[in-house]
């Protein structure tokens, strides 16, 4: 075993060595340009004309461009719509999974107060018999009453904004009650002996 090792390691530390090698031209030879890479006969460019035949078009090729072109704006609507929803996707699905973890880890008293606020929203339900106004206005004024009593800083700031942003409606919708008032019924062929016409 001694013998065989000895032999093998000789030969594969041969391969680690690096050498260098000089050679010079012979001096009995005669002297020879180089030749450029542009003229060896495995860059040449082939001298003869090809032309491009078009193989002609089976039935079953036809029979899909036609499909194709066929349901072309319904992809391309199908495409644009899933552009346009899926970033709303996305945000809805990380709304869901922050609530998830939110209520994993709630803060304490975080349950019975929801509890009380749905009761709450129940309760207004059950008042709310008879009118399809009363439906629309008591359960999220009776939950929004429960979660004040709970949340007071977040109900005024709550009230505030929305509060603005009833006020804003209310002038937008009297500048477009105002200017179809005045397009209708303050041009001159339509007032006929008002009080004010003398």
């Amino acid at each position: 075993m001694f013998k065989v090792i000895r032999r093998s390691v000789g030969p594969a530390s041969l391969s680690l060595l690096t050498f260098k090698v000089y050679a010079s031209p012979k001096r009995d030879s005669p002297h020879k340009t180089s030749v450029k890479v542009n003229e060896l006969s495995l860059y040449s460019v082939p001298e003869g004309q090809s032309k491009y035949v078009e193989e002609p078009r089976t039935q079953l090729e036809e029979s899909i461009s036609h499909l194709r072109h066929y349901w072309e704006p319904y992809t391309s609507w199908c495409q644009e719509m899933y552009s346009q929803t899926k970033p709303k996707m996305q945000s809805l699905v990380q709304w869901g999974l922050d609530s998830y973890e939110y209520l994993q880890n709630a803060p304490p008293g975080f349950f019975p107060r929801l509890g009380v606020t749905g009761f709450a929203s129940i309760v207004g339900l059950l008042l709310a018999r008879g009118s399809k106004i009363k439906k629309l206005v008591y359960p999220p004024g009776f939950m929004g009453l429960a979660a004040s009593l709970y949340y007071p800083q977040q109900a005024i700031v709550f009230v505030q904004v929305s509060g603005e942003k009833l006020h804003d409606w209310g002038l937008q919708g009297y500048i477009v009650v105002e200017d179809l008032w005045k397009e209708n019924f303050q041009k001159t062929g339509n007032v006929k002996n008002s009080p004010g016409n003398k």
